[in-house]
């Protein structure tokens, strides 16, 4: 594969559970790519479709009732469709995950040294002894202090910091290509959480992975990220450079969603401004624009689904003229009363 060839292209996925009242959609016609080396941040509140987007790339939605459609290709190969061996030889080798929560990712009664060398013995001939090494290697290279003793220890001996930097090393002991992390800070405190953020920032220098890391924390990928994906009722209503995104947000989801985080500087509000409603429910989402109704900008346009339109690299889904958005978004910046 060529350096400048994208590492993984995703293009319409959708992902659908049957349920009494037919078809639920969960993620609706999601595409983009990853290149080498990149880490694409992937935000959005609960129910969005993130980790499912996540779990169709790994291959993991095996349930009977689930229906997954559209292309995702691995360095030119495509995933969806492939039998349980051939994916099998891909996870955890070439594509590994980091979950949510690491404590239900690791076994309770079996040490930390021998899961990650069975991970390892799984994808490489090597010796039990050699396993254990590299998973020795691997804790000291995830930050964990004292690794030969952390090695024979279990899940429950660990803090939370340790078992998530624990799960990391597992992940990267076949040095993958890809990694997918499912916010794998979301349970540790500010502190560890920066801890880990840095080492993300550090296997993409070290190792060479490119990184999916699903978040609905906007602080995480402006650490982190090169690329944004903005999720919203199980598809991206905005994607772009970190630092588009971030100077000029084009979505008025996105607008919110930087409306509810305080300001580093200049004058606190006395309140932060907050979405107003709820997520919409994945079985009834309104026709056209999810966000529409709860949208201040809504209108008659908004009723047909908008596709995703820019330049240079930053896309929205919003039917309302770029000019006209970016007015709003200055306007709402400045603190001024926004009319439609």
């Amino acid at each position: 594969m060529s350096a400048d060839a994208p590492l993984l292209v995703v293009e319409d996925l959708t992902v659908s559970f049957r349920g009494d009242e037919g078809l639920v959609q969960a993620v609706g016609g999601v595409s983009f790519t990853v290149k080498q080396r990149e880490i694409v941040g992937v935000v959005g509140e609960s129910g969005s479709g993130k980790s499912q987007t996540l779990l169709a790339i790994m291959g993991l939605i095996d349930s009977p009732r689930a229906v997954v459609s559209g292309s995702i290709r691995f360095m030119g190969q495509e995933l969806i469709g492939l039998n349980r061996q051939a994916l099998d030889a891909i996870r955890g080798r070439q594509i590994a995950m980091i979950f949510q929560d690491p404590m239900s990712a690791l076994t309770p009664v079996h040490t930390i040294g021998n899961q990650i060398g069975e991970q390892v013995r799984a994808h490489e001939k090597v010796s039990a002894r050699a396993a254990r090494a590299r998973a020795v290697q691997l804790l000291d290279a995830v930050g964990i202090a004292n690794p030969g003793r952390v090695v024979d220890g279990y899940p429950h001996q660990l803090s939370g910091g340790m078992r998530q930097r624990a799960v990391i090393a597992m992940a990267l002991s076949c040095n993958p290509v890809l990694l997918v992390a499912d916010e794998p800070t979301t349970a540790l405190d500010v502190t560890v959480q920066a801890q880990i953020l840095e080492l993300i920032g550090r296997l993409r220098d070290e190792f060479g992975s490119a990184v999916i890391l699903v978040t609905h924390d906007l602080g995480v990928v402006a650490e982190v990220a090169d690329q944004v994906l903005v999720m919203y009722g199980g598809r991206i209503v905005e994607e772009g450079g970190k630092g588009s995104v971030f100077r000029t947000p084009l979505h008025p989801y996105t607008w919110g969603l930087f409306g509810s985080i305080a300001p580093m500087e200049g004058e606190r509000p006395a309140r932060l401004a907050a979405i107003p409603g709820a997520p919409p429910s994945l079985s009834n989402l309104p026709t056209g624009c999810a966000f529409g109704p709860r949208c201040a900008y809504h209108h008659d346009d908004c009723l047909v689904r908008p596709p995703l339109v820019g330049a240079g690299g930053h896309r929205a889904a919003c039917v309302l003229p770029e000019t006209k958005r970016r007015h709003l978004k200055i306007q709402k910046a400045a603190g001024l009363e926004m009319q439609q």
